[in-house]
């Protein structure tokens, strides 16, 4: 740890705190209140996982938005996530293709 001690505040944002991280080479950070007083400690794990989303929500997600956008339950499809990793499969591939282009436009739209 270097002297004097990096740290952050309770109510710094997470990018905040992934960029000092990030920038001193930190694998843990102090996180202090307004007083200057330990409140606890941050690591990159505690940072990753607010983007880690267990395989279940994202399939949810999926046919959350196969409901919103195509009016179907989605028990045409097959959807199967493992790993983070999406695979949408069906009869004559028509609404797994459009839902495939509609997952990544809305990927690639997002602000993070």
């Amino acid at each position: 740890m270097p002297a004097p001690a990096v740290t952050i505040r309770t109510n710094a944002p997470i990018p905040s705190a992934a960029r000092v991280m990030h920038t001193q080479r930190l694998r843990m950070l102090p996180v202090v209140d307004e007083e200057g007083v330990l409140a606890g400690v941050v690591s990159r794990r505690d940072l990753l996982s607010v983007f880690l989303r267990p395989d279940e929500d994202i399939s949810d997600d999926i046919r959350q938005v196969l409901r919103a956008v195509f009016d179907t339950d989605g028990s045409d499809v097959t959807i199967a996530a493992r790993n983070g990793i999406v695979t949408i499969t069906g009869p004559g591939q028509t609404l797994p293709q459009v839902a495939d282009r509609l997952i990544w436009a809305s990927t690639e739209s997002s602000t993070w």
